[in-house]
């Protein structure tokens, strides 16, 4: 094995590592909801969303549609299940209006992804690299969509001085999920790898540079409206990816 591909591999794993930190880190705020029994003020979009995002690059990271990456399968394969099980659980405690719109965008979303995945066998059998090109566009928008959705907390940092829902590890793991993707991407000249995650490298390092702003300056959160605080905390929560 070249040293090319070592590094390849090494990226990989890592990246698979601080992207499953991710995937784990609304545990928290699925066991407060279990807890309470109630979804509260949280928004069960992003995780929805995400779900979308690991099916569209889990797709994208199989061996007949993508070769060499079947490290982002493993991955984004794992965040299917435990995205899942979240809104699962959303599904379960949310209100019945709530309830019904995400159950909507639940039946949208594997629609969407359906339809990625017969197109993908049906109109470009035969031709790998239109096959590679449009699952590699669907994968990459959403993935891109999926990283910009903490931009809400990092509004709501700067307008209220407050780092109480932009916690260090999770910005630094942003951080170092981004980057490691993006250099896995680099070394296997993937541009569907390295463009989403070179947006993910810089918002890591927005939010931390935030944090380094903000971190001992005291915030104004409980003047903030719930619905906003909900949204924000939700849409941080859930960031992971390759």
């Amino acid at each position: 094995m070249g040293k090319e591909k070592i590094l390849h591999l090494v990226f990989g794993i890592f990246g698979n590592a601080t992207g499953l930190f991710l995937f784990l880190a609304p545990t928290v705020t699925f066991k407060r909801i279990i807890t309470n029994k109630s979804t509260e003020q949280f928004s069960g979009i992003p995780y929805v969303m995400t779900l979308l995002n690991c099916l569209l690059a889990a797709w994208y990271g199989m061996p007949f549609i993508s070769p060499n990456n079947i490290l982002v399968s493993a991955i984004n394969g794992t965040g299917v299940m435990i995205e899942s099980i979240y809104v699962l659980i959303f599904l379960i405690y949310a209100p019945k209006k709530e309830k019904g719109k995400i159950l909507g965008l639940l039946l949208l979303i594997l629609a969407i992804f359906t339809t990625v995945a017969l197109v993908s066998i049906l109109a470009f059998r035969g031709h790998d690299n239109l096959k590679k090109l449009f699952c590699g566009i669907a994968a990459t928008l959403f993935s891109i969509i999926m990283y910009a959705s903490p931009l809400s907390v990092m509004r709501l940092v700067i307008k209220t001085k407050s780092v109480e829902y932009m916690p260090f590890l999770l910005s630094l793991f942003v951080f170092l999920c981004g980057t490691s993707w993006l250099i896995y991407g680099l070394i296997g000249k993937d541009m569907f790898i390295y463009i989403p995650n070179g947006f993910g490298c810089l918002l890591g390092t927005m939010q931390l540079s935030i944090y380094a702003i903000y971190r001992n300056k005291k915030g104004e959160i409980k003047k903030l409206p719930s619905a906003e605080m909900g949204l924000a905390k939700s849409n941080y929560f859930q960031n992971g990816q390759s």
